[in-house]
């Protein structure tokens, strides 16, 4: 499919790699290497090592936000205001993480 119109980015509730990529001009690659590396402020990269199977097949899921994405492709996005938004959703990520870890622990003192 061609290069997305900027009203249907915003319509879709789901941006693949694959359609940024197309709305962008550049290889679905290059999104989702540049997304890995903080180098495409355009979402958020999530390693999942849990379902990794092995060092050449890494899991990543890839949350593509509209707006931060129309703004990249005309370069208006403000690097300092990306990263303050990422360190909070990385600070709520961390929250997450400890309450699924005290979730299981206390589910195996039940199985008990």
């Amino acid at each position: 499919m061609g290069k997305y119109t900027d009203d249907e980015i915003r319509g879709m509730k789901k941006i693949t790699a694959r359609i940024a990529a197309d709305y962008l001009g550049i290889s679905p690659m290059a999104v989702t290497m540049g997304m890995r590396n903080a180098l495409l402020p355009i979402g958020f990269a999530i390693h999942n090592e849990e379902k990794d199977r092995g060092i050449y097949s890494e899991s990543w899921t890839y949350v593509i936000i509209p707006e931060r994405l129309i703004a990249y492709n005309y370069g208006r996005i403000n690097e300092i205001q990306v990263k303050h938004i990422e360190d909070s959703i990385t600070k709520i990520v961390d929250c997450f993480e400890e309450m699924k870890q005290d979730l299981l622990f206390l589910l195996k003192e039940n199985e008990g």
